[in-house]
């Protein structure tokens, strides 16, 4: 019996697990959602294509597996294209597939709906790859690419966009997923003279990223073993609990933490790019040798070359340079590195404004509240800058925040996304109030989904990080104070609960009334309000 090749394609992709899929139907995109009705595939709707792929890059980031968009041709593409970008500078696994125009109009201009005259060319900067089908013999193997990529190498979105004569063409075959390789494993000359380096240094760092985060356990060993201190990137908080005392958290923000860094004679990083995102400077004082740990080749040679280079799976890497050490005296376990580390810890607290002492408080307040493993949301927000270094992660995959692509508006609909994937899970979103009102619309999909996701706002009036860059510059301010609305209200039109806080004890009740409510909260937190004094 024949499927359209829409509905063969979904049958495909449940075949490598998908259970869930994010996107809007639309009239060149009917056939698979056929396909979706005869699957075990759950569809979610968003109120704008860019909530889709903001979706599905939350629930990539919870569970590590790719996050499903299925979205239409032309604005389809357009309005998900910031999301792919996002998840393509986070290294997160995404596959979208979209529609495109009937085939023998491809690249003409012959003014079809939804047309644009190079689809792919619109998301191949931000994809792995990025391809258009021309017959259904192919989605098996483009599929099996984009797993592929997914699974055994650096993780970044795939783009297999369908004409709609081709969506629509019969499928006789039944088509399985194919053997995706492992991810690669080291070779043993680099892990030995890593081992060897790192034996001799006298004071030695880890810095890592989230290409570490399904290696919590070994990283973990690994600085205590070298008896080291840890330095998280964004993507990376939680590989090392921040109550491990080696633990510096995301704390590279800090101008103390960014000296403790400038002292290192070996820097080991692990699944990270060393990026200018995390820290807000330009150039990482990194003043020593530098092994890096990476799966993507292109790390040993950027702006921080590799003294030596270990190119494969950091979970195994680590384990190597655990079983390479054994045999090893290391110089650096003689060392008082836990009264160091103690001393960088307390000039950071020092070093933190008036306001970030208020995001703190709340900072605080809410990790009492919520669990260990709970899931926090962060978008492009103060509150959440300072929460890169301030709020204590105790586990990897349970603190988000995009730094990379930078854009507002992500946490919402990435909260969406993980609470889909880990319903029995608190999930929070962090939000500023200008960058909340970028995705407000996805409101209306929490309510509907019944998603239980408490979401603090923290209400400062203005898009405040540029009004400070401004004020700093001496430019007038302009465009940085936008008027908000009445978030109260605007959570009752919705259907949701939202207040304004006023204590501590707010706080608390407000956070405690949003976990057992069975769809989203708004608890607003203003600036500068007595309480956060």
């Amino acid at each position: 019996m024949s499927k359209s090749c829409g509905e063969a394609l979904m049958h495909l992709l449940e075949s490598y697990g998908v259970t869930t899929v994010f996107g809007i139907p639309g009239e060149h995109t009917l056939e698979l959602y056929r396909g979706i009705e005869k699957s075990s595939v759950k569809a979610i709707t968003p109120r704008n294509e860019q909530g889709a792929s903001f979706m599905a890059d939350g629930y990539a980031r919870v569970t590590g597996e790719p996050g499903v968009c299925t979205i239409i041709t032309g604005p389809g593409v357009t309005n998900a294209a910031t999301g792919i970008g996002q998840a393509y500078a986070d290294s997160i696994p995404m596959l979208v597939i979209s529609s495109a125009n009937d085939s023998p109009s491809l690249g003409k201009g012959w003014g079809r709906l939804h047309e644009t005259t190079d689809l792919c060319a619109i998301t191949r900067p931000i994809t792995a790859f990025s391809t258009m089908v021309h017959d259904p013999a192919e989605v098996p193997e483009l599929v099996a690419q984009a797993f592929t990529v997914f699974r055994s190498r650096r993780r970044r979105p795939v783009h297999i966009a369908i004409p709609i004569d081709v969506m629509e063409m019969p499928v006789t075959d039944h088509w399985q997923a194919y053997q995706i390789p492992e991810l690669p494993i080291p070779a043993s000359a680099p892990i030995a003279n890593a081992a060897q380096l790192l034996s001799q240094a006298k004071q030695s760092l880890i810095l890592v990223g989230g290409g570490a985060q399904h290696a919590s356990g070994e990283v973990t060993q690994l600085a205590e073993r070298l008896n080291v201190g840890v330095i998280a990137s964004n993507a990376g908080k939680g590989i090392v609990s921040d109550r491990n005392p080696l633990s510096l958290g995301g704390g590279i923000i800090s101008p103390a933490v960014q000296n403790y860094l400038a002292k290192a004679d070996v820097v080991l990083a692990i699944g990270t790019e060393l990026g200018e995102a995390d820290s807000f400077i330009y150039n990482l004082p990194v003043n020593s040798k530098v092994i890096r740990i990476d799966i993507d080749p292109a790390r040993f040679s950027d702006a921080f070359p590799a003294s030596i280079a270990i190119q494969g799976d950091a979970k195994s890497a680590c384990a190597q340079l655990l079983d390479a050490l054994q045999s090893m005296v290391v110089q650096t376990t003689g060392n008082d590195v836990l009264s160091q580390l103690e001393q960088v810890r307390s000039i950071q607290s020092a070093d933190y404004t008036d306001v970030e002492r208020q995001h703190i408080r709340v900072l605080d307040l809410l990790r009492e509240e919520i669990p260990d493993n709970a899931i926090v949301m962060g978008d492009i927000a103060q509150l959440v800058y300072t929460g890169t270094a301030a709020m204590q992660t105790l586990l990897p995959r349970t603190w988000f925040y995009p730094a990379g692509f930078g854009t507002l508006g992500c946490a919402l609909p990435g909260a969406i996304g993980a609470k889909l994937a880990e319903p029995d899970r608190t999930v929070v979103a962090l939000v500023g109030d200008g960058g909340f009102m970028f995705t407000v619309n996805e409101l209306a999909t929490a309510v509907e989904e019944a998603l239980s996701i408490p979401i603090i706002i923290w209400h400062n009036h203005s898009y405040a990080m540029i009004r400070d860059g401004m004020i700093k510059r001496g430019i007038p301010q302009i465009g940085v104070n936008p008027k908000a609305p009445n978030f109260v209200k605007l959570a009752e039109a919705f259907g949701c609960p939202g207040v304004e806080v006023r204590s501590e004890t707010d706080f608390r009740e407000a956070l405690h009334q949003a976990k057992d409510y069975a769809g989203p909260s708004l608890i607003i937190v203003t600036e500068d309000d007595p309480w956060l004094s």
